[in-house]
């Protein structure tokens, strides 16, 4: 398991591989009649100012924040670096000013508001766009999880397979990749119940039977569009080997992250607004599985500010 490539790639034979796809930068043509520019305001202005507010709110909390802070600086960072980039007209007064949390319980409320905001304009962004948004909204649960004083939010809405969906070439392949990455998963939480103490069972069974769940989704959407789903391997290579307790964990945080990269790829290329929400699901899905895996041992930061993307 390897950090996001930046590639599409097929699953190499008995290895872990982080699945992921290129996200496609989608630059608008300008018209000959256009002014070159698109003047509306851009959608992702709201997301860049409450990050930047939550970001300076969380840091003046001291230590109580300083996750927050960090990750929602990360998310201020890519949103304002996407926005720069298509460069439209900054109105004068952009929106009401932004008031910054002074205390966890504001962190958490902001948090849900941020998650719910993010999860809104995934359908309907460019696709570049609705993959860094996903990422970001994805990051805001795994926040939620890392902290029962954030509230640990919602749990991720269903994976399912979107009605009508049309499975085209770059699409399907993203699936499959996707696809091979719950085979993998599923081949985890098999191994490491074996090094587990019994407490974890529940965790286990619950992880296994999620993972078996998108395995289904993948493998009947694959199938409607005419296409022979990708079969498991007999057996995986994880990156380092397990032996006890804390490196069982270790590899099923990865399993999941690699999962969340996959899933990310399924964003970055499809313009289908269902499809793009069973995504969606399968990503906050995993990268609070995730989150909770690498709390048990004692990963830091405990919640990866944008889950998916490359590290």
């Amino acid at each position: 398991m390897t950090g996001r490539s930046t590639e599409p790639t097929s699953p190499s034979r008995r290895t872990f591989l982080r699945m992921g796809a290129l996200a496609v930068l989608a630059v608008p043509l300008a018209s000959a009649c256009s002014p070159g520019f698109d003047e509306s305001p851009d959608p992702l202005g709201p997301l860049l100012r409450a990050a930047e507010a939550d970001a300076a709110g969380a840091k003046a909390l001291g230590a109580e924040g300083e996750a927050v802070a960090t990750a929602r600086a990360a998310h201020a960072a890519a949103l304002k670096t996407e926005v720069d980039r298509l460069n439209r007209p900054k109105p004068e007064q952009s929106g009401p000013a932004e008031n910054p949390p002074s205390s966890v319980d504001g962190l958490k409320e902001r948090l849900a508001q941020a998650r719910k905001q993010a999860e809104g304009l995934v359908p309907s962004l460019p696709r570049y766009r609705a993959g860094m948004v996903a990422s970001i909204a994805a990051g805001c649960a795994a926040l939620q999880q890392s902290s029962e004083k954030l509230g640990r939010g919602d749990d991720a809405g269903p994976v399912e397979v979107p009605a009508g969906v049309r499975l085209g070439g770059e699409a399907a392949e993203a699936v499959q990749q996707a696809l091979a990455a719950e085979h993998a998963a599923i081949w985890v939480y098999g191994l490491v119940s074996a090094y587990l103490p019994a407490a974890f069972g529940g965790a286990v069974s619950r992880g296994t039977a999620e993972h078996v769940k998108r395995r289904d989704v993948c493998e009947r959407m694959l199938s409607a569009a005419g296409q022979t789903p990708t079969g498991p391997e007999a057996a995986y290579v994880p990156p380092r080997p397990v032996t006890e307790a804390n490196s069982a964990m270790e590899l099923v945080a990865t399993a999941e992250s690699d999962a969340s990269a996959a899933w990310l790829g399924v964003l970055d290329r499809t313009d289908d607004a269902a499809l793009r929400t069973t995504a969606l699901n399968a990503l906050i899905g995993s990268a609070r599985r995730g989150t909770a895996w690498r709390a048990e041992f004692g990963a830091k930061p405990v919640a990866i500010a944008m889950p998916g993307q490359s590290v």
